[in-house]
């Protein structure tokens, strides 16, 4: 086709790569500032099959990097996976694209209709990505890894056989260690560069090349430095993935109120999976919640100073609040209780 023509004539990808990314299938967990950039590079080069993967919805601060949202989506406070396979399928009809507006955790792995080619870390907390790491290493499909924080960024392609996350960090960081997006501020420019690499890895092993990067590769786009880091060609003998096949993330408890990376919200996931009637909901709330809207995709309305969004299985977003057990409480208050 005339819209991949450019594609084609790229070294290592030509009519047989156009083909073998149009079979592919990649699930994006994450659909920040990262997970837009990439999904929408992966869209526009003719990858067959996206799976999106978000828990969050559109806020005003999104969009100084969030390519593919706009401010109605923030005013309406769509879900990002929503909104962002709503661009998508408007840029390329070709690709067959599945929004999941839910938590990424073991058990959504687990009830995925297959195993994607690929995956991408699209997250902002390490706790997801060591989850994408013990789930693709139990499965054997890769991953690439890649995050950014103020004016710096990294990322590294993890393939079966070779060194994983664990063999690099047995545990994950502190987020003291790292900083958050909150903390220090983000660049766009930032993402722009490590989704950049992200994506010409994740084209390389989708087409088959020999060329992918081995490596952790890093920059800092305010002062003009990239590198990509040397690593061991194989797995760290101390890795319990790699050297013990030990998940440990897959078989942790996952808990029930998770404070979101870097802001003062909080998710509550009660973890049923019978359906919540948001408009019954609606209805009792009517006299008690203010800015009460029901949308199509949740219920948004705030009450005790807090702003809840709620998603049809129960799964909630309370915004202006950080203590998870004070989430706790008004989640029961609220909804959790109510008859």
């Amino acid at each position: 086709m005339d819209r991949y023509s450019r594609q084609h004539r790229i070294a290592g990808i030509g009519q047989h790569g156009q083909e073998r990314l149009r079979s592919a299938t990649v699930l994006v967990v994450g659909c920040g500032a990262l997970g837009t950039h990439s999904a929408d590079a992966l869209a526009r080069a003719g990858v067959g099959n996206l799976w999106l993967c978000d828990r969050d919805v559109v806020e005003w601060s999104n969009l100084q990097r969030q390519v593919l949202f706009t401010e109605a989506d923030a005013r309406a406070g769509i879900p990002k996976a929503t909104a962002a396979a709503t661009r998508l399928r408007e840029a390329n009809s070709d690709v067959r694209i599945v929004a999941h507006v839910a938590e990424c955790s073991a058990t959504f792995l687990a009830a995925l209709p297959g195993r994607p080619d690929l995956v991408l870390d699209g997250t902002d907390n390490f706790p997801t990505r060591y989850l994408l790491n013990d789930w693709c290493h139990a499965n054997r499909v890769p991953w690439i890894y890649a995050g950014a924080t103020g004016t710096e960024g990294a990322a590294m392609v993890v393939r079966p056989g070779g060194p994983c996350l664990r063999c690099l960090w047995p545990d994950a960081p502190a987020t003291a260690d790292v900083g958050t997006c909150e903390t220090v501020g983000i660049l766009a420019p930032a993402i722009a560069a490590v989704a950049a690499f992200q994506v010409a890895e994740a084209l390389k092993l989708l087409v088959g090349s020999p060329d992918v990067a081995t490596g952790v590769f890093t920059c800092d786009v305010w002062r003009g430095h990239y590198t990509r880091l040397p690593l061991l060609d194989r797995p760290s003998p101390d890795c319990v993935a790699c050297q013990h096949g030990q998940h440990p993330a897959l078989v942790a408890p996952a808990p029930m109120a998770a404070t979101l990376c870097g802001r003062d919200a909080v998710q509550i996931d009660p973890g049923t999976t019978a359906a919540l009637d948001l408009t019954a909901l609606a209805g009792q709330l009517a006299e008690v919640a203010t800015d009460l809207q029901r949308t199509p995709h949740l219920l948004r309305f705030t009450a005790d100073g807090v702003r809840f969004s709620v998603f049809p299985g129960g799964r909630a977003l309370l915004f202006g609040v950080r203590d998870p057990l004070r989430a706790r409480a008004l989640y029961d208050r609220w909804i959790g209780r109510r008859p």
